[in-house]
């Protein structure tokens, strides 16, 4: 096989495994959205202040 197909070859493998690559991102974007969120959301909870439980509009009306 000529050095011009091998070429010709390994780009289309490499375009053809970007592509599968940026198929599983999308696919998975919603599960990786969820995944962050619940993670920010636990991290939020976990190093709070003391004091943010309190409704402050309750408590000064």
């Amino acid at each position: 096989m000529s050095k011009t197909a091998q070429m010709v070859l390994k780009i289309i493998g490499a375009s053809l495994a970007l592509a599968a690559f940026v198929c599983l991102v999308v696919g998975g974007w919603h599960d990786l959205s969820v995944g962050y969120c619940g993670m920010k959301k636990s991290l939020m909870h976990k190093f709070c202040s003391e004091y943010d439980d309190y409704d402050d509009e309750k408590l000064y009306n």
